[in-house]
């Protein structure tokens, strides 16, 4: 199942990109977190154990939930492909959340989306 919501406007913020070779572990569950990632080039994998709950594609989010709440990563990310990523900040989440309820939406949306899949698994 694909994320259908496009976070392209970040993605191409002009943010400082960081690269990942493929199979590189990007952040472990357990982890803490203070950002989340738009997925600028390539993909990932979101795994819990040695199962791949999701592929993340081009213009998709991951790590959101750390910027939603306090609690540890609840997944493993990995490079499926070299991948280059976009951090954002909780100071730039907030922001956008304020000033851009579509952006706030699209984020729920995505939880929703992973939140259905993780129900259907079960």
């Amino acid at each position: 199942m694909t994320n259908t919501v496009d976070f392209s406007l970040l993605a191409n913020s002009g943010t400082r990109l960081r690269s990942f070779k493929a199979g590189e572990t990007i952040f472990k569950e357990g982890d803490g977190g203070d950002e989340m990632f738009v997925v600028h080039s390539g993909q990932v994998e979101i795994r819990r154990g040695n199962r791949v709950l999701e592929t993340v594609p081009e213009k998709s989010i991951f790590g959101e939930m750390a910027l939603i709440d306090d609690g540890p990563r609840s997944a493993t990310v990995v490079a499926k492909t070299d991948v280059t990523v976009v951090p954002v900040s909780e100071k730039q989440f907030l922001f956008l959340v304020r000033e851009t309820p579509f952006f706030a939406l699209n984020v729920m949306r995505t939880l929703v989306h992973r939140l259905r899949a993780a129900n259907e698994a079960v």
